[in-house]
């Protein structure tokens, strides 16, 4: 199932245009986890312009670096041999249409599969992780280069979280609608020209595998989100380089998880 945020309430999805209010559930991720069947008003029509963030409390906000083979190449990154781990800041979550400011002239894309943490806890077994994902979205994690790489040594974390830098939708996908999760297709378009392009199976690090390394150090809360990586085709790792300008049109699509549509400014 695909619930969305409509109007500060869950809705569920049932198609492009149409939705279902969900009355038994006071937000998105406890629609998602609560064991209790749903209770479901009746159907209304949407535009895409009404969909909120999915979640907007996370009080944890893990980014995985260089977790693809050709991204790592092009930005000339040697291999992690554990994940590599920065974070965001919740300030930095927008809406799926969200117009996004830039701070500067050298602002990238990097569109990326976002996990959705349903059940916390340490020191998860990889086999167990998948019981503690509550579902799946897309995430886009703009990226300030002039601020990342301001240092002789690069800092994440800021250059990542200005305001409406980590837009994320349209909706969470539970696990149990996806059947190959690896089959899953990312594609980034800017002005209609298509600028990433990579299937999931390229992840180094899987979704598992990340639940396992990043309970192993902090608790793990319902809420928690993990942007899982970026694949090669941002702007930065080009030659020569491509950043956003103001009225460029940026679109980040998951097949069968939905799409971003972001209006920079």
């Amino acid at each position: 199932m695909k619930i969305a945020n409509i109007g500060g309430q869950p809705h569920l999805i049932t198609s492009a245009s149409t939705a279902q209010p969900i009355t038994n559930a006071p937000d998105v991720l406890t629609a998602l986890t609560q064991p209790a069947s749903l209770t479901l008003g009746p159907t209304i029509q949407f535009t895409v312009d009404q969909l909120e963030a999915p979640i907007t409390t996370s009080q944890q906000i893990f980014a995985i670096g260089m977790n693809f083979l050709d991204h790592s190449q092009e930005i000339h990154i040697k291999l992690p041999t554990v994940p590599s781990v920065f974070t965001k800041f919740s300030s930095s979550l927008a809406k799926p249409t969200a117009t996004v400011r830039m701070h500067g002239p050298k602002t990238d894309w990097e569109t990326e599969l976002v996990v959705v943490i349903g059940v916390g806890g340490r020191d998860i077994p990889e086999a167990e992780a998948m019981r503690h994902v509550a579902g799946w979205m897309v995430g886009e994690d703009l990226s300030d280069r002039a601020v990342q790489f301001a240092n002789a040594e690069p800092q994440f974390s800021l250059a990542k979280s200005f305001q409406n830098y980590s837009p994320i939708g349209p909706w969470i996908t539970s696990p149990d609608a996806i059947a190959n999760l690896d089959q899953l297709q990312i594609t980034t378009t800017v002005n209609g020209q298509v600028m990433q392009q990579a299937s999931l199976d390229q992840l180094i690090f899987k979704v598992p595998t990340l639940i396992h390394y990043l309970s192993g150090i902090v608790a793990l809360q319902p809420g928690d989100l993990i942007f899982t990586g970026t694949p090669s085709g941002t702007g930065v790792g080009r030659d020569p380089q491509v950043f956003l300008k103001p009225g460029d049109q940026l679109t980040a699509t998951i097949t069968e998880l939905g799409a971003l549509q972001l209006t920079m400014a």
